[in-house]
């Protein structure tokens, strides 16, 4: 007998936990579950970033902007929103799979994608109690389980992440060889980072790294996609301008990608660069690595669990620089080939069916 899944996510937009979402909710409504996406609609937003599967329900919620509401306040107004609007009864499985979808509901499993240290006393009250109270939790990697047990004492079912692997493969072939060529004639040979400019994705390093390499590489240019996110992160990115204006940098801010866009976007990069400072998996780089691009990330215990050695690490802008310098002089077909097959083994479907295991197990422990 199916059963009934709510998944809830804090947004429409394509950032990495909305992405997750979806691409859970449509593997398990795959596997013959009655699966209901429930999200807040920002900016007047009425649906998703991309198609959603017809076999999934989805449930946006309406959430108005409020012009010079500050952060605290607009995660409590989310919470509250979503709240007041969701309907328990008749779910088998409550899954969150964030901090303001677990605040929203009473009682759920929640995927814990990374830990954040946040400052925004709002936010990092909804953070711990996110992480404290659902009757379960997901990680997406050993590391951050292990941060769990280590910072709380709290148990976690380890699930990797699943990676369109097909679709960012897909992309690299020869039916998407003009489009590929589009990007590259656009901007010349480039290294990509998806996820906007924020601390997080550790951007300003990235951009004291692209400067170090014009001495070996100037024709390379940084190209910088996404970037959607509830959190006000002006003030850093006027510091990123300020500073690549102090380095004579011109990097290209192409803010969101449309989702068909994306993938050729991918696989026309001569690298990617990954120096986030905090990650749960690294879903933008897996998706890099199945196109057969270069990945270069920080060296954090998390990435390197999941990359092994189909990545280089760095842990600086000095070493981010010398590490995609030797990945855009250096062919490595075998390495190349190498990620695609990480990226290839990490399928939706196979998430789906460790899911259903945990959420089966729950059930049988409730009755």
């Amino acid at each position: 007998m199916p059963l009934s899944i709510a998944l809830l996510t804090y947004s429409t937009k394509p950032r990495g936990a909305v992405v997750h979402t979806l691409a859970l909710a449509e593997a398990l409504a795959a596997a013959g579950q009655d699966v209901t996406v429930w999200s807040l609609g920002r900016g007047g937003d009425t649906g998703f970033f991309r198609p959603v599967d017809p076999r999934v329900r989805v449930r946006v919620v309406p959430f108005p902007d409020v012009a010079g509401e500050g952060t605290g306040p607009r995660i409590l107004r989310s919470i509250a929103v979503l709240r007041a609007a969701f309907e328990a009864s008749g779910y088998d499985i409550v899954h969150a799979q964030d901090c303001i979808s677990a605040n929203a509901v009473d009682d759920c499993v929640r995927t814990v994608h990374h830990v954040d240290d946040f400052t925004t006393p709002e936010l990092a009250a909804c953070h711990e109690r996110a992480i404290v109270e659902p009757s379960a939790r997901v990680c997406v990697s050993e590391a951050v389980a292990a941060e769990l047990a280590d910072r709380w004492g709290l148990t976690a079912t380890v699930i990797p992440s699943g990676v369109a692997a097909v679709r960012f493969a897909a992309a690299a072939g020869p039916a998407f060889q003009e489009l590929r060529r589009g990007w590259r004639e656009r901007f010349g040979p480039y290294v990509l980072a998806v996820g906007g400019i924020e601390p997080r994705k550790g951007s300003l390093d990235l951009l004291e790294a692209h400067a170090r390499m014009r001495g070996t590489l100037p024709e390379v240019r940084l190209v910088i996609a996404g970037g959607d996110t509830l959190f006000d992160y002006r003030d850093y990115r006027a510091r990123w301008e300020r500073r690549a204006a102090e380095l004579g940098t011109e990097p290209v801010v192409l803010g969101a990608v449309a989702h068909g866009a994306l993938p050729t976007l991918v696989a026309a990069a001569s690298a990617f660069a990954f120096p986030s400072t905090k990650e749960g998996f690294g879903l933008a780089a897996m998706e890099a690595l199945a196109a057969g691009v270069p990945v270069v990330t920080r060296d954090l215990p998390v990435l390197r669990e999941v990359f092994g050695a189909v990545a280089r690490f760095a842990d600086d802008p000095d070493s981010l620089a010398s590490e995609l310098v030797a990945a855009l002089s250096h062919e490595d077909p075998a390495g190349r080939e190498a990620g695609r097959r990480l990226a290839a083994r990490h399928t939706w479907s196979a998430a789906a069916q460790r899911h259903l295991t945990l959420y089966r197990s729950l059930r049988r422990r409730a009755a």
